[in-house]
């Protein structure tokens, strides 16, 4: 199955939840969710009915692995990454998905959302170390630096003059010399994430 492109407000009202999806758009007074805080579709505003622990669950799922735009055979990879990892697996799965290199630069400031992050991978518009990486799933590690190619500078998406938002204390950014250094991995308390409860995809795959 391919990517999801559909309208991304749906998939913040079917979770619930803002997820961050529309970059500026989730900020203001046009998000979705603000006015139709419930699921999409024409039986969304019908009685809730009680969720099963199975449910609660897949919810659980569904919601970190739309938030962080990952295909559900991507998403299964992180957790059995995290699995083999020492410390808290849930923990160690969210710290992946936080040092992709789209949430990096997403994280960073330097764009509105980690899909216009991944379009600008992609379109090789980013250098890690000085090489130019295209792929949006590349595990930055501490140390590193990523930095827009200098002949993409001109482009629009890097015309504005500084950050679009407050990068974490985990990331070093210069937003002028439009260059991200990664100083450390991520706790989950440095993690500004919604209101998510990764426990629940560990038992969801430990079924």
């Amino acid at each position: 199955m391919g990517r999801y492109t559909g309208p991304v407000c749906k998939l913040c009202r079917r979770e619930g939840e803002k997820l961050f999806l529309k970059g500026a758009r989730c900020l203001g007074a046009k998000c979705a969710i603000e006015d139709r805080a419930y699921p999409p579709g024409v039986h969304g505003q019908g009685r809730k009915k009680k969720e099963s622990e199975y449910g609660h669950q897949l919810r659980e799922k569904q919601k970190i692995r739309r938030f962080y735009g990952v295909f559900e055979r991507q998403f299964r990879g992180y957790f059995a990454d995290a699995t083999r990892q020492r410390g808290v697996t849930g923990e160690s799965m969210l710290q992946l998905l936080e040092t992709r290199l789209d949430s990096v630069i997403y994280r960073s400031g330097l764009v509105s959302s980690r899909a216009e992050a991944r379009q600008l991978i992609t379109h090789r518009h980013f250098t890690v170390d000085g090489k130019t990486v295209n792929v949006p799933s590349f595990q930055v590690k501490p140390g590193m630096v990523i930095q827009v190619r200098e002949k993409s500078r001109n482009i629009e998406a890097f015309q504005r003059s500084g950050a679009i938002r407050r990068a974490p204390g985990w990331l070093q950014v210069d937003p002028e010399g439009k260059r991200i250094e990664m100083i450390s991995v991520p706790s989950r308390a440095e993690m500004d994430l919604p209101d998510m409860h990764e426990q629940l995809i560990v038992e969801y795959y430990s079924r």
